[in-house]
């Protein structure tokens, strides 16, 4: 049995690749303006990101959904 996810666009993509991706893209900034969480606005830092994201789910799928539009 495979494992694929044919219609899932963010199956392989890691969230550290997602993040990495709409820093690149958009900047701390301005993702602190389009998702208004803490760490994005406040000292923003690849680390501090992710761990609040992995422990907050709609947090999470706020930015796979920012990722989603921006590709």
């Amino acid at each position: 049995m495979e494992n694929s996810q044919p219609n899932n666009p963010l199956h392989g993509v890691k969230l550290a690749e997602i993040l990495a991706f709409l820093v690149s893209r958009f900047g701390w900034e301005e993702m602190g303006k389009r998702i208004n969480i803490k760490c994005f606005t406040q000292d923003p830092s690849i680390k501090s990101s992710l761990k609040f994201l992995r422990k907050t789910p709609w947090a999470r799928t706020k930015v796979e959904s920012l990722y989603l539009a921006s590709i």
